[in-house]
């Protein structure tokens, strides 16, 4: 092996511990200043004895690829690639090892090689990450059965949902929450699977989270790296890619009853395969789900009418093209129906509507990608392409009275389609005695149609409502930097300079509306700029503690939303968080492990959804607001086998500086105008009728117990509980969406007996049989009956896993 003399010559004081050779790698690179990465999973996985002295690079190198078995390759200056060394012995040992893999439980006792943060950008280790983050292990998100978001935010108390249906739903981070509905607004957390966006201004899709490595969660803002919509925070889905060179697969079956309702079925399958050779491999996943209903509709003389069938899959392909490039392919789909609506009337029968119409939904979700990664010397990059087509069909009963008697039966319906095509290119250099980089550039078309009708089952009858079509073009350079200042001390500044195109146009417009508009002059056509800066410190004191100062600012563009029979302007928002955090181990490998955080955001020209004239959500700028957020977690293992986690996050919201349309909005009920009252009595009396950020509760915990045992040469027994807390929050802003909702208790457990390669397990959801409300929301139609959405009540589910 031949390695740069300049780099050969120079002696470095080497220190690294006994442990995996993918912590050594890290360490050593870090004190010698230069980049080594290993090419095979195995290898880092290996144990290896401790390292200590004056030594050369290439006798560091050469000590560290025998310890671990590996062979030691240039492929740059000073950067060098570990690989497993030609030994047959090791050589036949891959396929088995990973066809028996470890069962789905959640990790205990791993002190397993770095954990890097590819949601950075810059793969970062956990240690080394300015901010508060979470890390869920993929199998143990399988435990119990594939699902999807809801098993993310039963597991992290600062990571909420509205709940209106799979596929429908929006998801807040840390106290940033706009409205209770999917409108033409922007999220405020950005989704991603890999390094590609799954949304842009649509609901959360609801992906199975099957076959995945980890999830990563990383909170707010981040407009640096990931611009706009990511307000509140962002949630990467990490799947698992294609190995080369092996053959496995796993198989998950369960059945489940609903207490009070209906059974249902799961299955989710996964197959990996070589193609033509070793340099190609192919992946895929497949699964399919039937929810049991558990709501009745006396009016309609329908029982659990709110079955949902969920179908999907992926599949991955990974090439090397060359030693350190390779291309992936991946392609997804999934589609959600549901045959009616979830929520129940709230001075009702706890599980019973009074709707007189079918609600059902359906979401269909498709995605494609094509990922270029690799090395030019030191230097790391990757280019990601995708399309994604999303398309929301929705019904809600529009029934109202009628001069005191039941008028007749009306039928709202919505569809919300949306196209995206992102492309993003990202250059990154580790660090490198004590500074590294990142450079990038992305660009992003979406388009959203929305368009309404009201019909009448009874006359079939369909008119069309007013829709509204947003179209925006993201243009975006960003970069980032880190230096090491001093002692433990490392700085890291970044921007992000945006240029956005919007535009918009009105559907089904009436044409005296449309003259209105014309005449009024709102703007199809506008752009913007946005820069976002960004800065932070980082002080590691051991490898175990650090403390963190951060800054960093969010944004979210503007659009056109519907109100009434018109099309309507809102304009962008913009926040700007400050937050001081401390962490001291690893959660869930650490023997003990804590992690806090303190942030304060002010939020500009909130954009938020209200219910206009005609009983309908719409989009408006409510004013200027402020965010404060504490959140503290942390883990202990009690024995071995035995850990307990435990977690909280407290929000206190406000908009401290109500708009004239919030201020109109609020008045205009009571007959009141805002010109004979002072501003004072303006505030209070808006503050007294829904000033509080919507859909956050000012506080939530969350607890988690995992248990495992062996109980022979080859069976083991697992189990895992918890038991969450979701306090109080208010469905929206104003009067109208004054409606409480939250403060119940959620638990559940999952029992696994079996081997590394087969399995059986019994897992319960909603323990205590709570009713709850999750959402004070089914239709915004709600003349005459106020509305909760129940936990879905009692679930027992039996399942069977295989792995070959």
């Amino acid at each position: 092996m031949a390695m740069p003399l300049p780099v050969l010559a120079r002696e470095d004081v080497v220190v690294t511990r006994a442990g995996t050779a993918g912590q050594a790698v890290v360490e050593l690179a870090r004190q010698t200043g230069t980049s080594i990465v290993i090419a095979d999973p195995a290898v880092a996985r290996r144990t290896i004895p401790a390292m200590r002295g004056r030594m050369e690079v290439a006798e560091a190198l050469g000590r560290l690829a025998r310890a671990a078995g590996a062979r030691v390759v240039a492929v740059g200056p000073s950067a060098w690639r570990l690989e497993a060394a030609p030994a047959p012995a090791m050589a036949a040992r891959p396929i088995r090892e990973t066809a028996r893999a470890t069962p789905p439980r959640p990790p205990i006792e791993t002190h397993g090689q770095p954990i890097f943060v590819q949601a950075t950008k810059r793969d970062l280790r956990v240690e080394d990450v300015p901010g508060q983050l979470a890390i869920l292990d993929g199998k143990a998100l399988e435990s119990g059965g594939v699902g999807g978001t809801e098993k993310i935010t039963r597991q992290l108390a600062t990571v909420s949902s509205t709940h209106l249906g799979s596929g429908r739903n929006k998801l807040f981070i840390r106290g940033i929450a706009d409205s209770s509905f999917t409108g033409p607004t922007q999220a405020t957390v950005g989704q991603y699977i890999g390094d590609m966006r799954l949304t842009y201004n649509a609901p959360d899709p609801d992906l199975r989270l099957s076959d995945l490595a980890r999830v990563e969660v990383l909170e707010g803002p981040q407009g640096t790296l990931y611009g706009a919509g990511s307000l509140g925070g962002i949630i990467r889905l990490v799947p698992n890619a294609p190995v080369m060179g092996e053959t496995g697969g796993s198989v998950i079956l369960g059945g489940s009853i609903t207490q009070h309702g209906t059974p249902g079925a799961d299955a989710s399958a996964t197959v990996n395969l070589p193609v033509a050779g070793e340099n190609v491999a192919l992946r895929a996943t497949f699964d399919s789900a039937t929810f049991g209903g558990y709501i009745d509709k006396p009016l309609l003389g329908r029982t659990n009418v709110n079955r949902s069938d969920m179908l999907g899959g992926k599949l991955a392909l990974r090439a090397q093209i060359a030693p350190d490039w390779t291309v992936d392919l991946l392609a997804l789909a999934q589609s959600t129906e549901a045959d009616d609506s979830q929520y129940a009337d709230r001075n009702g029968k706890p599980l019973e509507s009074s709707a007189r119409v079918p609600e059902g939904s359906k979401a269909d979700y498709a995605l494609g990608q094509f990922v270029l990664s690799g090395r030019i010397g030191a230097v790391n990059v990757r280019s990601t392409t995708g399309l994604v087509a999303q398309d929301l069909h929705e019904h809600y009963d529009a029934s109202g009275p009628d001069g005191g008697t039941p008028a007749e039966p009306r039928l709202f319906s919505q569809d919300n389609d949306t196209r995206m095509i992102v492309h993003e290119t990202r250059l990154w250099q580790s660090e490198r005695r004590g500074f590294g980089w990142l450079l990038g550039a992305s660009y992003t078309h979406n388009r959203t149609t929305l368009n309404r009708a009201f019909s009448s089952p009874l006359l079939d009858m369909r008119k069309a409502a007013t829709g509204v079509r947003n179209t925006i073009d993201e243009f975006t350079l960003y970069g980032e930097a880190s230096l090491h200042l001093t002692g433990p001390l490392t700085g890291t500044g970044g921007g992000r300079f945006t240029r956005s195109r919007l535009g918009g146009d009105g559907e089904d417009i009436a044409p005296a509306t449309a003259t209105f508009l014309s005449a009024s002059g709102v703007t199809a056509r506008r752009s913007m700029n946005r820069f976002l800066p960004s800065f932070a410190l980082n002080a590691r004191f051991s490898p175990e503690d650090s403390l963190y100062l951060r800054y960093q600012e969010g944004f979210r563009p503007g659009g056109f939303a519907i109100e009434g029979n018109a099309v309507r302007r809102f304009q962008s928002d913009r926040t700007g968080t400050f937050e001081i955090g401390a962490r001291h181990g690893r959660a869930g490998s650490s023997p003990f492990d804590l992690a806090l955080s303190l942030s304060y955001t002010r939020w500009q020209d909130i954009q938020a959804d209200f219910i206009d004239g005609s009983g309908l959500p719409s989009t408006a700028n409510i004013g200027d607001g402020r965010v404060w957020s504490a959140s503290l977690s942390g883990g202990v293992l009690l024995a071995p086998g035995l850990r307990v986690e435990l977690g909280a996050t407290w929000n206190e919201s406000k908009v401290d500086e109500p708009s004239a349309a919030l201020v109109q909005y609020v008045l205009a009920p009571v007959g009141l105008a805002a010109a004979t009252l002072s501003r004072a009595d303006v505030l209070r009396y808006v503050s007294a009728r829904g000033m509080q950020v919507p859909n956050i509760a000012r506080f939530a915990g969350h607890s988690a117990m995992a248990w495992t045992h062996e109980i022979g040469p080859e069976w083991t027994a697992s189990a895992n509980a918890w038991a969450n807390y979701i306090g109080r929050s208010r469905l929206g802003i104003g009067p109208e969406l004054g409606a409480p909702q939250g403060n119940y208790f959620d638990s559940g457990f999952d029992v696994r007996l079996g081997t590394a390669g087969y399995g059986v397990t019994l897992s319960v959801t909603n323990l205590a049989d709570v009713r709850g409300n999750r959402f004070s929301l089914g239709t915004p139609f709600s003349t005459g009956r106020e509305q909760v959405t129940p936990l879905r009540p009692r679930t027992l589910r039996l399942g069977l896993d295989a792995r070959f």
